[in-house]
């Protein structure tokens, strides 16, 4: 079970699945180290009217206040923090999560270019044997995006394309949400009830 998860926000659609993961690890009182990417803050405004700030102890300060008390502990580092320990082998992350993902954040991560926190961050976590889940939101998927996504499963990193199945009756936006949390919740061993599992809802009715 993961203790410590690196959650990553970069500059794809899909903020409430990173946002929904990040209160959901809080509330498995995990440590989250926060990092997230400028157009991160840019998809932040637009898909939930939440501004990041850039300054990392002012965001600590928002996420806080809009979280409330929860059993997990909430770090958050700046883009260029690379005193921070996601920086370096000699402390990973016991896992880490980049929701949504970009296409850039992915094509980066598979060519090892570590030029940010974030890339490097995931460079660690691969080099060190961590999990590494990317939730990617783009569609349609060129051959480049489906070459780099192989690239990365072949060297051990997850690829789980934010797809939510229908077989609870989902009846709000919501549900369509924790219904692809709880799969990322799945991977990382952590416990959860955000959705039935399969089977679950037959049994109650016989």
């Amino acid at each position: 079970m993961a203790e410590t998860v690196c959650l990553a926000l970069t500059g794809a659609s899909g903020m409430p699945y990173g946002l929904r993961l990040l209160e959901c690890l809080l509330d498995a009182g995990c440590r989250v180290e926060l990092l997230y990417s400028q157009v991160a803050q840019v998809v932040a405004r637009q898909e939930m009217d939440l501004d990041l700030p850039s300054r990392a102890s002012d965001a600590r300060r928002l996420l806080g206040e809009r979280l409330g008390n929860r059993p997990g502990v909430l770090a958050v580092h700046g883009r260029e923090e690379w005193f921070a320990p996601l920086a370096s082998g000699s402390s990973p992350p016991d896992a880490m999560v980049v929701c949504p993902c970009s296409m850039g954040t992915l094509a980066a991560i598979a060519q090892g270019l570590s030029r940010t926190l974030i890339e490097r961050a995931a460079d660690v976590v691969l080099k060190e044997g961590r999990r590494l889940i990317l939730v990617p939101r783009e569609t349609p998927l060129s051959a480049i995006h489906l070459e780099n996504m192989l690239r990365l499963t072949r060297v051990g990193a997850l690829i789980l394309p934010p797809c939510p199945g229908f077989y609870h009756r989902p009846q709000r936006v919501e549900e369509l949400v924790d219904f692809v949390v709880a799969r990322i919740l799945d991977q990382l061993r952590l416990p959860h009830s955000l959705v039935p599992r399969w089977g679950d809802r037959q049994s109650d009715r016989q």
